[in-house]
């Protein structure tokens, strides 16, 4: 394999995907980003922010109040919504001097130029039932505190609420809390929200459904891949999807105790691409599948099979691998980033990535020139790895690693664009469906990374195992 000079440096993107539509009025939802930092390698909020801007995220959501994060947010149209820490519940709970004073240092010299649009009071807060009984004061409060500084009509007030907080999450229609909840805080938390117009905050992770579950859970159906789907005996309603079948279980939870007008937003949810042995499922491709997938789903419109009407809005959790999370290895790996900036994997986070019409619109036709099934995933080659790792790579695929690298070479189908990062995609994704799409097959040191979109190079066909 011949050398190359140099890398093209106007290549199409690995995710543009021609499509065609039939196109229906639909709300399409939202994809925000979880930016936490239990982390000692990562960049400054500065150039956290341009990571954002570049990557088309309008919506974040962080753990705290930091002043250098919301600071380096000021103007850039970026909306954030701030937490509250557990171990501030009691003294917002019990004087709303106390929410006062916070509203006054965490909020006002910020807002409106960074735009706050929620503050989550707390985080999974049932795990430490000490706390339960302080939540509900301290969002009152707290609320009291945004009316005194006229900041309550932009700002709502939340709390993310773990799926451990349900009694019963299948089928998705018996979905109920945990009995010992519903007096003391489930009710008055509800009542709450619905009164200041706010929303209900859930953390979803199909993750931990799965890996519990493995011999009565399909992969397929918890990446939101094709499959069979599941019916709830009680109504008839297919699910097609483990995401939806969650995130209907607090809905019907919700609509049990009396709200069924409850708007519910994802507060968390995600999928490691790294794991511990025990923890299966968790690989690379397994997170470019869920995560791609869901950006897809939430994007092109429709709510879930209880609430088909509704929009689903999310935070992916995360945008970056942090290095100092306890528990085990799946912990810290959940980014969409490596703390140098560069992609775990390549998935879509906007509607133009995706190809989806601003006026959002529900995708309901194949594509244009190839039809691909949802959870597919392809490898290509990483351009920041530089020419000489790139072709170190390609020579290895196309020797010992065994690609079929014949449609690359002069006068074959593939050869354009005589490119070295046209070249490696091709090899490395041939040496990658070749293996299976196997964790760790689409790597090559550094120089090739997942994506889930049909890679593009002038009119070559890029092979998948499906």
């Amino acid at each position: 394999m011949a050398s190359h000079k140099q890398l093209l440096t106007n290549f199409l993107p690995a995710f543009i995907f021609l499509v065609s539509f039939v196109v229906e009025t639909v709300h399409s939802g939202t994809v925000g980003i979880n930016y936490g930092r239990l982390a000692d390698n990562l960049p400054p909020p500065p150039q956290v922010v341009q990571l954002l801007q570049s990557q088309g995220v309008a919506r974040v959501k962080i753990f705290d109040t930091d002043a250098a994060v919301l600071s380096a947010l000021a103007g850039s149209g970026i909306s954030v919504t701030v937490a509250m820490p557990n171990e501030q519940l009691s003294s917002a709970a019990a004087d709303q001097s106390f929410t006062d004073t916070w509203v006054q240092s965490n909020i006002l010299p910020y807002h409106p130029n960074t735009i706050v649009d929620a503050v989550a009071v707390g985080n999974e807060v049932f795990a430490d039932p000490q706390n339960t009984a302080f939540l509900v004061p301290a969002m009152k409060n707290l609320y009291a505190s945004l009316v005194k500084y006229d900041v309550a009509s932009t700002i709502k007030v939340s709390s993310p609420v773990a799926m451990g907080a349900l009694q019963s999450s299948y089928p998705p229609s018996s979905g109920s809390f945990e009995p010992d909840l519903v007096e003391p805080v489930m009710k008055p938390m509800l009542e709450f929200l619905q009164q200041t117009g706010s929303f209900f905050m859930a953390n979803v992770y199909p993750f931990f459904a799965y890996i519990g579950n493995t011999d009565t859970i399909s992969l397929d159906y918890a990446l939101l891949r094709d499959n069979g789907g599941n019916v709830d005996g009680n109504n008839g309603l297919v699910y097609k999807s483990l995401f939806d079948a969650q995130l209907d279980a607090v809905y019907a939870a919700i609509t049990a105790l009396g709200f069924p007008e409850m708007k519910v937003v994802v507060g968390e949810t995600g999928w490691p691409s790294i794991g511990d042995e025990g923890e299966v499922g968790a690989s690379v491709e397994n997170a470019a599948a869920y995560n791609g997938n869901l950006v897809r789903r939430v994007l092109t419109g429709g709510g879930t099979p209880l609430r088909p009407d509704v929009p689903i809005d999310v935070y992916l959790f995360a945008l970056f691998n942090e290095n100092q999370k306890p528990g085990p290895t799946s912990e810290r790996n959940y980014g969409l980033f490596y703390p140098n900036e560069e992609k775990v994997y390549d998935i879509p986070l906007t509607a133009a990535a995706l190809g989806v019409s601003s006026s959002k619109s529900k995708v309901a036709a194949a594509a244009h020139r190839h039809r691909y099934h949802s959870g597919e995933t392809w490898c290509v080659a990483n351009e920041k790895a530089g020419a000489k790792k790139l072709q170190a790579a390609l020579d290895y695929a196309c020797g010992k690693g065994g690609a079929d690298c014949r449609p690359i070479q002069p006068g074959a189908t593939c050869h354009d664009p005589d490119t070295i990062r046209a070249h490696a995609s091709f090899a490395f994704n041939s040496y990658y469906q070749k293996n299976a799409r196997r964790s760790g097959s689409c790597y090559f040191g550094g120089a090739a990374y997942v994506v889930t979109q049909p890679p593009k190079f002038g009119t070559c066909d890029f092979a998948t195992m499906d």
